[in-house]
């Protein structure tokens, strides 16, 4: 693979030349500071293009147009990395070798449609589209409650540190959409498309010059600021005490959730160690809560942990009966003091370094991982591949133990389900 990237006073272009794929795969990356009243807006904003466009008025038209461009697919996305919020929108086709010689341009094109001649005037964006998005947002934010993973893993952070980026819910807030109308939106969306920090990412058998004319040809960005700053967040506040915060659902499992602060890692430990430390507290079916907090004691039904560098924060995650909740927190807390003190094997941190590896080595055979992989070395300065593979190898006990020493339990947040529904659950398994 080759990649070049062309930094310009409107956007960055990164172009990685493959013939692994049969497909072309682009992505444009919308990048500013996170804020919380703006993150319901993005969210409708990238489905709101999504519906139509100025010369395909209809989600239909669409459609037929993908199906003229031999079943193009496109999607659009919008999350938090970090302290910064990043508006995607992605489009895959097969590569003109296998169709027709400008499947290429057109392609590129029905993007350029999508980004820059939306189905709006001076009233707005179109309402039939509008509505659509607005109403399946409006859903999402009112059944939240319904998925009790996602809720719980939303509280916990909300409780670890209210009102920061950390705390900030990805779907949005219900007063922030009842606050947003057509016009404001399309009004928002010219504002996305003049300041925000744009990259864009193309993969696939093409040649760099080609790509650098078409998205010059179709993506007309104004000059704006490019600056580069860490989307790396370090929590502020350290608490005398952890925070405990309790609430009842009708659920037939109850919810378990952890947060532990990691304070004062170094880069290396953020990006590695921590890699290795997740894997064998939690990361694994091999991992210490697996084993000995459920498939030793029996005391929940499902247990992991998660790494999130980004805001320096691990996460543990369990579903329980509410009446196990006692001994669960103590084998839970006993298995980090394990590592703390230096009781797992050799053995251990090799797994997950193969693993790691592993897990590298996969991305070649996914374009979009491959996309993921370049948007991190821009972001996040990221190292590639082969720097990866050499870091993780100098990963030991030693600075395993460092790391876990710096992790401090924070927050407790327990969704507690119904005793009577958690037998009924517990009886079918």
């Amino acid at each position: 693979m080759q990649y070049t990237k062309i930094a310009q006073n409107n956007y960055n272009l990164h172009v990685i030349e493959t013939d692994k794929y049969k497909t072309i795969f682009l992505k444009v990356n919308f990048k500013r500071k996170l804020k919380k009243n703006e993150i319901a807006m993005r969210n409708m904003l990238v489905n709101v293009l999504l519906e139509s466009t100025e010369n395909y008025p209809t989600k239909r038209l669409m459609e037929i147009e993908t199906e003229e461009l031999y079943e193009l697919g496109y999607r659009g996305s919008n999350y938090a990395s970090g302290k910064y919020s990043i508006l995607g929108l992605d489009e895959i086709f097969l590569n003109p070798k296998y169709t027709e010689e400008n499947m290429l341009e057109k392609s590129i094109a029905f993007m350029g449609e999508i980004l820059f001649h939306p189905h709006a005037d001076e009233t707005g964006f179109d309402s039939v589209g509008y509505d659509i998005a607005y109403h399946s947002l409006e859903d999402y934010l009112s059944s939240l409650k319904e998925n009790p993973d996602a809720y719980a893993s939303i509280r916990l952070l909300e409780e670890v540190e209210p009102n920061t980026v950390l705390s900030y819910r990805s779907c949005g807030y219900p007063e922030d959409l009842k606050n947003i109308n057509r016009k404001k939106l399309y009004q928002y969306y010219q504002k996305v498309l003049q300041e925000d920090i744009v990259d864009i990412f193309v993969i696939g058998n093409i040649k760099v010059k080609q790509i650098e004319k078409l998205i010059a040809k179709y993506f007309p960005f104004q000059e704006r600021k490019m600056e580069h700053k860490s989307h790396f967040y370090h929590v502020k506040n350290q608490k005398e005490k952890v925070t405990f915060t309790r609430e009842e659902a009708s659920l037939q499992q109850s919810k378990l959730w952890m947060a532990y602060r990691i304070k004062n890692a170094t880069d290396y430990e953020l990006r590695y160690v921590l890699n290795v430390f997740n894997y064998i507290l939690g990361g694994s079916p091999n991992s210490k809560l697996f084993v000995n907090v459920r498939e030793k004691n029996s005391l929940c039904y499902s247990i992991s942990s998660s790494s999130q560098p980004l805001v320096s924060i691990l996460t543990i995650r369990a579903g329980i009966n509410a009446s196990e909740y006692d001994r669960a927190c103590a084998l839970i807390l006993e298995q980090v003091e394990d590592i703390k003190n230096g009781k797992f094997e050799e053995e251990e941190i090799q797994n997950a370094i193969t693993t790691y590896k592993n897990s590298l080595k996969s991305f070649e055979d996914n374009a979009e991982s491959m996309i993921s992989l370049y948007a991190g070395m821009e972001y996040l300065n990221s190292d590639p591949i082969e720097k990866r593979i050499e870091q993780i190898k100098k990963v030991d006990k030693k600075q395993i133990q460092q790391l876990a020493n710096k992790c401090v339990l924070d927050t407790i947040f327990f969704l507690e389900g119904n005793e009577e529904n958690e037998k009924e659950s517990f009886e079918t398994l």
